[in-house]
């Protein structure tokens, strides 16, 4: 009989599956498609030779995870590439604020009346980035934190609304940068706790930067397969699993799938049924001719560029989304790997990578719309077009089964949505069943590819295993 056995082989299933294969256990993974990765794939989704991230592109919580740094991934061909500027976010007069590896040069971005506010504001926390993560990145509820003084002092400004924090500036250049640090939570900017978001993201940038894995995303996925299979775990891909009888005896079966499908293959009836899922996106991976022209020069140095200069216009595009209306000015998130990792594109040729907001399921083609927006900034980018591969809710639910409806988070983190997730409960990874656990994004700490939604459920395993409680 096995120790465990992993459903689904994402980050967090790898994850869990390495946290428990280093406590000496006997570890199988079954994955239902023909690769590893989940949300960290890559792919030639476009034309030979050009390398895309069907999902995640940019990792500022994966660079300085830690369940992530206390892996050696790097002997494993893991390496981080760190583009000019970790994201830069223009405006339509040519300019653009920052967000930068330095503090000094992201505050000078956004102009004279709002630097020493983002200064103040980053202070207190700024070169703490390993205890607040670690506090921050589990279940709030879990024991005490490691630094009570600064748990506290950044959850009363983390537990904001971003619309609330960003009142403390008065231009619209830090107010933008702020809310599209928050829209990657796709919530409305009024959520509790999008604040935090915010924070959380501006802070990866300036502790660790927001890089990219060489190669992409898949890397990431191959360095913990690998580690796991030195460690002597076994994965199995093409298994799909639709009953708990298909997989081999275990005294433990880890699930990173959404809540709604561990309950239907383990079953558990209506455990999971008021779980709320959230808003999609529609994605596009471009192959392009050359690089994106960004009228912005700082644009054109950065790995991540947010599209959608005001608050106003961010909130607008995101009330859009929950509220379940048609993208008319989406907010982009895009990324543009290739300027500084060349393996992604054939020479002198690039990828880019788009996405926007839209309701869950929705079937409609948001591709005019992100476009018209990408041109506002980059005139002539369609020009640049040499293919382009799109994908709206429905194709996204059939490329990733835990995109329920298309939402990437699996699982709505409006209100409550990042500390209560799937349901409340003491231990969120836990299941009814004694020997089931979730481990996906559906549980705490959520969404990003860190693999910390694995590694506390590990835990959570391995507790059961040794003493019989979690």
């Amino acid at each position: 009989m096995l120790d465990a056995v992993v459903v689904g082989a994402g980050p967090n299933g790898l994850t869990a599956a390495v946290e428990l294969a280093r406590r000496g256990l006997r570890v199988e993974v079954f994955e239902a498609a023909d690769a590893i990765g989940g949300g960290a794939r890559t792919e030639e989704l476009t034309l030979p030779g050009f390398r895309h991230d069907p999902c995640s592109a940019v990792h500022p919580l994966a660079v300085r995870s830690p369940a992530f740094t206390a892996m050696p991934l790097d002997r494993h061909g893991l390496e981080w590439v760190h583009p000019g500027l970790p994201m830069a976010h223009p405006f339509p007069d040519g300019t653009a604020a920052v967000l930068s590896r330095s503090v000094g040069e992201t505050a000078g971005s956004l102009g004279p009346r709002d630097a020493g506010t983002y200064r103040r504001l980053l202070a207190p926390f700024h070169g703490r980035w390993d205890a607040l993560a670690a506090d921050f990145l589990r279940t709030q509820w879990d024991g005490p934190p490691r630094d009570p003084i600064l748990y506290a002092r950044f959850g009363l400004v983390a537990g904001l609304p971003a619309a609330v924090l960003a009142r403390l500036f008065r231009d619209e250049k830090a107010r933008g940068l702020l809310a599209g640090l928050a829209a990657h939570g796709i919530a409305p900017l009024r959520t509790l706790g999008t604040g935090g978001m915010a924070l959380v993201f501006a802070l990866a940038a300036h502790e660790g930067g927001w890089p990219v894995p060489r190669g992409g995303s898949q890397a990431i996925a191959d360095a913990l397969g690998s580690y796991l299979r030195a460690l002597g775990g076994v994965i199995h891909t093409g298994f799909e699993v639709r009953h708990l009888d298909d997989l081999p005896p275990a005294r433990a079966f880890v699930f990173d799938t959404s809540p709604t499908a561990l309950a239907r293959i383990a079953g558990l009836g209506g455990t999971y049924a008021n779980v709320r899922y959230g808003p999609s996106v529609f994605k596009i991976d471009y192959a392009l001719d050359g690089p994106v022209p960004w009228t912005a020069e700082p644009a054109r140095r950065a790995g991540t560029i947010h599209i959608g200069p005001t608050a106003g216009e961010i909130g607008e595009a995101l009330r859009a989304a929950v509220e379940g209306d048609d993208p008319s000015v989406p907010f982009l998130i895009t990324a543009q790997p290739s300027l500084f990792d060349p393996t992604r594109a054939p020479k002198g040729k690039h990828t880019f990578w788009v996405y926007g907001h839209v309701p869950n399921g929705w079937e409609g083609d948001a591709t005019e719309v992100i476009e018209r927006q990408i041109e506002r900034f980059a005139p002539g980018f369609r020009d640049l077009v040499l293919a382009r591969a799109t994908a709206g809710p429905p194709q996204l639910a059939a490329r990733n089964a835990n995109y329920v409806g298309g939402d990437i988070a699996t699982g709505s983190v409006a209100g409550l949505g990042l500390l209560v997730r799937p349901k409340l409960a003491r231990v969120p990874y836990a299941t009814p069943h004694p020997s089931v656990f979730l481990c996906s994004s559906a549980t705490p700490p959520g969404p990003g590819v860190h693999g910390m939604s694995g590694h506390h459920a590990a835990r959570a395993v391995w507790r059961r295993l040794r003493t019989g409680r979690v």
